[in-house]
């Protein structure tokens, strides 16, 4: 276990310069042991840490401190700063933000937080998911997956929200001892013209998921991908508690995964009949 992180001391470090940033990168390059350089590189880099914690928060266990999460987060951040090098095609904070929230994924799927009984419902809902999928042709919504459990819709959110399960980007390419990680093949490169049609239509098409949402669940989501509010922020603004916050962006996440997931097997079925 990492030791618990406090933000507040940072509060106030002072930010360098574009110039000096890049001297103190040329001078660790240089002498990588020297401790010095590096601690004030994971003190310039310490607000990446907050924003991935930010975004991190929501889709884990309430049980989980956000101390503990930061904590996570600077073991990520010092592996980010050990392992970069500008070889890697890709700016160092785009390279820093995959790394922090990997860690935290990582640490926390390895300490596994959650209760036994609450696996066994991620465990129950998810088969029920699949199992309605099967029936049904489709992806269903959270209330037949409900229905189908005999639970409370808004319960099925909450449990799904606290699954952490998910594939590491540590994961090897390759069997060999030396293969490369996936995120050090990851490249900060502009679209080609054909990435950039099918991230349009990526957007359009999230765009009138959004619109089908309940208008809180909208704001919500609005908010918190647009601009970047915490959960906390968000329920001070609305009125509501962070935790119920919580529960509502499950729900749009599920709701919009079912939507985008209607929207693409009708184009699919059409492109079928249309051949």
């Amino acid at each position: 276990m990492s030791q618990s992180f406090d933000f507040t001391s940072y509060n106030n470090i002072k930010k360098l310069s574009e110039d000096e940033l890049y001297a103190l990168w040329g001078e660790y390059f240089k002498d990588k042991s020297n401790k010095t350089v590096r601690d004030t590189l994971i003190v310039q880099y310490i607000y990446l840490i907050r924003y991935v914690v930010g975004r991190v928060k929501v889709t884990l266990p309430a049980t989980i401190s956000i101390e503990d999460i930061a904590g996570y987060g600077v073991e990520g951040l010092i592996n980010a700063i050990e392992r970069y090098s500008p070889q890697k095609n890709t700016r160092f904070e785009t390279y820093a933000l995959i790394r922090i929230r990997g860690a935290i994924l990582d640490r926390i799927r390895a300490e596994d937080f959650l209760p036994r009984s609450v696996r066994k419902k991620i465990k129950d809902i998810k088969a029920a998911q699949e199992s309605l999928k099967q029936s049904l042709g489709r992806m269903p919504t959270t209330s037949e997956v409900a229905e189908y459990l005999d639970m409370d819709a808004e319960k099925v959110s909450q449990i799904l929200s606290e699954d952490t399960t998910m594939t590491s980007i540590y994961d090897k390419r390759g069997g060999a001892d030396d293969s490369l990680e996936i995120i050090d093949t990851i490249q900060d490169e502009k679209l080609n013209p054909q990435e950039k049609m099918e991230e349009k239509n990526v957007k359009q098409e999230l765009e009138k998921a959004l619109g089908r949402l309940p208008e809180r669940e909208r704001i919500i989501m609005v908010l918190y991908y647009q601009e970047n509010m915490t959960l906390k922020e968000i329920g001070a603004t609305i009125n509501m508690s962070e935790s119920r916050v919580c529960q509502l962006h499950a729900q749009a996440i599920m709701k919009l995964k079912n939507i985008l997931s209607q929207t693409r097997e009708s184009r699919l079925n059409k492109s079928i009949i249309a051949s």
